[in-house]
């Protein structure tokens, strides 16, 4: 499956795509560990019901090399209401439930409604017993095969928007921290 997808593959030592100072390291490994860890745990869980992913959020802005902070999980899929339900079914299999009191069936019924009348973006996920863990499926995409790239981060190969499609993603958003990774993703570039 690895030569389906666009891009190629790239190494990252953590999560975050950037390397700390030597004074901050030790805090900054242990959160980014952690981090890194639950990616990968939220990760494993779309991969065991072959839910077609790619991450979207502040952690691809990251993996694609633009420093970044984060706390949730941002991801799309590949829009169906099968995907939705194991989406749904893998996330509560690690404690993760969600924010609103919908379910995968009004996502898929709902979605256009939602995102016209509630301007909402991310279906949300929150560990209740650990609210650091959060994660967002993000509705107002459709994730097709040509849109993913593979980067292996600690021995883990994880799928990301193809920066192009990124950036196109959060230009369509219009929110203020998007414009800064665009800006962010742009200058890679030109580095």
């Amino acid at each position: 499956m690895k030569g389906a997808y666009a891009g190629s593959e790239k190494d990252v030592n953590d999560c975050s795509g950037r390397v700390p100072s030597i004074a901050h390291f030790s805090s900054f490994e242990k959160r980014s560990e952690k981090a890194c860890m639950f990616i990968k745990k939220v990760v494993g869980q779309l991969e065991k019901y072959h839910i077609p992913y790619a991450l979207v959020g502040g952690y691809a802005v990251a993996l694609h090399g633009a420093v970044r902070g984060t706390v949730d999980v941002d991801f799309i899929i590949s829009w169906s209401l099968k995907n939705l339900k194991l989406v749904e079914l893998s996330l509560g299999e690690i404690g993760l439930r969600s924010k609103l009191p919908i379910n995968a069936e009004d996502v898929f019924k709902f979605r256009d409604q939602y995102i016209k009348d509630k301007n909402l973006i991310g279906w949300n996920f929150i560990n209740s017993d650990s609210p650091m863990e959060m994660v967002d499926v993000i509705i107002t995409w459709d994730l097709k095969e040509n849109m993913i790239k593979k980067v292996n981060v600690k021995d883990k190969e994880l799928n990301i928007l193809v920066k192009k499609y990124l950036i196109e993603m959060k230009r369509s958003s219009g929110r203020k921290q998007d414009l800064i990774d665009i800006q962010a993703l742009e200058q890679l570039d030109e580095i």
